[in-house]
């Protein structure tokens, strides 16, 4: 079949399957928030301490520091089924934040969506648990670091992150600012507003699309802390072990870890692979050791399960037939059904 430029209207479909590589209904979150160890992979004996502050750092990809409490996989599926809904802008006056104006960013919604956006069953008790892990979350508060990370670490150690200097750059705020509903019934509205350093980000376009479907349906807390990062590296096949263990929240070589644990996150980690495929994430992976002596990792390479399907439609395009061609110089239209 002969070549042909493609026109603006199969340009822009093929563009959105290299951008949303078969996601529906996705949720657009914070780079910084998908590809983060902020927070913990597990729902129990997490630490409700006020006094909790802990530095959060995976390489090249985010540095974030979590004060107020510390906060676990419910509370990331939380914060991604908010990001899953619509939102919508408004100006308003706001002269205790120091503005006369701003723009701020809510989302109109019940307590039905918000449960239905998880995935989770409409129930009055599931209700009452995302309302408690609503006020979790406006506990904490969050400081986004920009630069160096291995500079930014050092500073933070020895407690004087103002000689960063121009490296210094970043945000604090909470992810969300209020939350406000009519009733506890499971149709009553409720209207949630976004943190400053979200409408940031959500202003900036700073965002990533995540397959929501699928990481709501997975079991594994390692696997709901590996899959956003997954899902959000388009172009990406394969992930180091460190890389896994850094979103993890822990460094396998550290004085803190032996044979023992490595071992252990070597299961969890294989169990987390296992459950993306059974969730339809991935449809498959293998593993290899990389490196030498006793200090050997792990090299985890997958196929994401949807690529196939968007590369599939993305050949159509490009394989779809010429136009048909002009009658007396005018152009013949295509009947579409």
């Amino acid at each position: 079949m002969r070549d042909r430029q493609l026109s603006e209207a199969e340009r822009k479909r093929l563009e959105k399957f290299k951008n949303t590589r078969g996601r529906k209904n996705p949720a657009k979150i914070p780079a910084r928030l998908a590809r983060t160890s902020a927070f913990a992979p597990k729902k129990t004996r997490l630490i409700t301490d006020s006094k909790f502050e802990r530095l959060y750092v995976v390489p090249g990809q985010s540095v974030i520091k979590v004060s107020g409490r510390e906060l676990g996989t419910q509370h990331r599926d939380t914060i991604y089924a908010l990001f899953r809904l619509p939102h919508r802008t408004q100006t308003v006056n706001r002269p205790s934040h120091g503005l006369p104006w701003s723009t701020i960013y809510e989302t109109q919604t019940t307590w039905r969506g918000l449960l239905t956006a998880m995935g989770r069953t409409a129930h009055t008790n599931n209700l009452m648990t995302l309302m408690d892990v609503f006020e979790d979350i406006k506990k904490v508060v969050f400081t986004i670091f920009e630069g160096d990370h291995k500079a930014i670490v050092d500073a933070y150690r020895k407690g004087d992150l103002a000689s960063l200097g121009r490296q210094g750059k970043g945000g604090m705020g909470s992810l969300i600012e209020s939350i406000e509903w009519n009733g506890l019934e499971l149709d009553s509205e409720v209207v949630i507003r976004y943190g400053d350093w979200s409408a940031a980000m959500m202003h900036r376009a700073k965002l990533v699309s995540l397959n929501a479907d699928v990481q709501f349906e997975l079991k594994s807390d390692y696997a709901k802390t590996f899959w956003p990062y997954i899902d959000s590296m388009n172009n990406h096949h394969y992930v180091d072990e460190d890389v896994l263990a850094a979103l993890a929240g822990r460094d396998l070589w550290d004085e803190g870890e032996d044979k023992l644990t490595r071992g252990q996150f070597r299961r969890e980690t294989k169990k987390a692979f296992e459950d993306m495929v059974r969730a339809s994430g991935l449809s498959s992976y293998s593993v290899e050791e990389i490196g030498v002596g006793r200090r050997k990792s792990r090299r985890y390479s997958y196929v994401v399960a949807y690529a196939n399907q968007a590369e599939t439609d993305a050949r159509v395009v490009q394989e779809a037939p010429p136009p048909p061609p002009s009658v007396d110089g005018r152009p013949q239209l295509e009947l579409k059904i």
